[in-house]
Formats: structure tokens, sequence, C-alpha cells
């Protein structure tokens, strides 16, 4: 016999996924502008939905936090958009288009943590890897190829560690080398998993530089954030997810102490709330 909650789940997203029109399912044709479009999406692990019928709309030239608490599916949203993870149900459009079809206008920068930084290659070797799509077969590198590196580094500060073994920076130094190569892949959408987690002060600002320069040239800028305290000045838009979307939209609209309280399940004390710098009523 099935579990109840494998059926609910299920049922659940069949209503989602049809319209009640001869039972053909009816979405609107993908949008060619927007740089990342989900609509409905669902990833489960197991029995256990991580991201439930999530709609999501991020806007060219924009600046996103994807925020939420522990466990609420925000890295999900990220592997489902990049293909990591297989929706149960729901589409993602990059550009109109799937991530097969879209892959050489992404670049992603993963969870620091995630990495293993053991592996004996060099810094500008990692940047590098950013060009291979433009590399071709044979992956051979010229010095067209190289000045690119050097100036991807350049702009996070870490042209003079090109010959360090990745292994041998620091953990800010690790984040600014995998933004450089994210910079090498010359991106219109830039996806990043808490590029800020563990990372000192000076790489912090770093970062937030050179994605605000990205934003200025109308790349569009996704990032799992946990700090709420810095939404506000980091971010024009933001992402409030717990399982399920809560709130969406700019920050000045959608990063309230109600939207905050209705994602965090009223973990956040109403001290802290009041610490951050939300928008007026």
């Amino acid at each position: 016999m099935r579990n109840d909650s494998t059926l609910a789940l299920r049922d659940a997203n069949a209503s989602l996924e049809l319209a009640v029109d001869g039972g053909q399912a009816l979405r609107p044709e993908p949008d060619e502008t927007c740089p990342l479009d989900m609509r409905g999406l669902t990833v489960s692990y197991g029995e256990k939905p991580a991201v439930f019928s999530v709609d999501a709309t991020f806007v060219t030239g924009s600046m996103t936090a994807i925020v939420g608490p522990n466990g609420a599916g925000k890295s999900t949203l990220l592997k489902a958009a990049l293909g990591i993870v297989t929706p149960l149900s729901g589409s993602v459009h990059i550009f109109g288009r799937t991530f097969a079809e879209s892959r050489r206008r992404i670049a992603y920068v993963p969870q620091r943590a995630s990495v293993d930084w053991d592996f004996p290659t060099r810094v500008i070797d990692v940047v590098m890897m950013g060009l291979y799509g433009d590399l071709g077969l044979l992956r051979i590198s010229g010095k067209r190829h190289r000045d690119t590196v050097l100036a991807c580094l350049e702009r996070v500060g870490m042209a003079d560690f090109a010959q360090r073994q990745i292994g041998q920076l620091s953990g800010g130094q690790q984040q600014r080398v995998f933004l450089a190569r994210a910079l090498a892949q010359d991106a219109d959408l830039y996806l990043l998993d808490e590029p800020f987690a563990g990372v000192d002060a000076a790489t912090e600002k770093a970062i937030i530089d050179v994605l605000k320069q990205l934003k200025a040239e109308s790349r569009t800028v996704v990032c799992v954030h946990h700090d709420l305290a810095t939404v506000a000045d980091y971010f024009d838009h933001v992402l409030l997810i717990n399982v399920r979307k809560v709130a969406e939209g700019p920050v000045a609209r959608a990063f309230t102490a109600e939207t905050l309280q209705a994602t965090y399940g009223g973990r956040l004390a109403t001290t802290h709330i009041d610490q951050l710098k939300l928008p007026a009523a």
C-alpha cells in the first residue's frame, strides 16, 4: 500500500500541473527575456519535498537574495535550475530555454564546503576552467585566454596568486578564485550558493563589489544568502522560502517583518527583526 503522504504529494502535483481543459497541461510560453523562470517547481528527496510548488521569476539586471531557514530548499532551487537535481514536477526556463540549451549563459559558484580543495591544481588553472566552452575539444589555451584569466583574477584581487596551489589559500581567497572562474565564463546569469559564508570582511566586500559591477552591466545575479542583516544593503530583490515560497519581489516590498516571521516560523526573535534594515511600513 502506498504511503498516504506520497499520495497526497502526487495528487497536489497533479493539480498544479493540469488545467481543467481536456486534461491538457496549460503553461504560458517561456519568456526569452527572463533570465530564470521557475513554475510549479517541486523537488523531493525520498517522500519529503525539499521544494514544493515554487513559482519564481528573476528580473534582468537584478541582484536577488534567496533566504530562508536551514533546510528550506534554497540550494535545491539552484541545483534544480542547473539540472543537478531533477524536479518531481514543474519547469525551469533560462532565457526561455532549458538548461541544456542555455548552459553557456550561466555561471555557478557552489558552496565552498562542497569543493575538494586538496585537489592539486593552480589558481590560474581553476579560473581557466571557466573558459572550457571557448577552448575547443583539445582544451589548448593561448595568450588571449591567459590574459582573460588574469583579468578576472585582477577583478577579485587575486592576480598575485595565479601560480599558487588552490589548497594553499585561505577560505576567503578560495572563494574569490571561484568567483573569478565564474567571471571568466562571461555569463548573463550568475548563480551563487552562499558566497559570503565563512569569508573575511575584506573578501565579502570584494565579492559584493564585483556582483554590483555585474548588475551594472545588466547581468543577473542570484545568491543563496544567510545574513539577513545585509539583505537590504546588498540586494534589490529577495525570494523568501521555507519549502514553499513565502514572498518574492523588490526588497522594499517583500522583505518585511511579516514575511520574515512567516518564513522562519517564529524562530526569529522580535529583537532580531527590529535590528534589521527593513523598509518602512
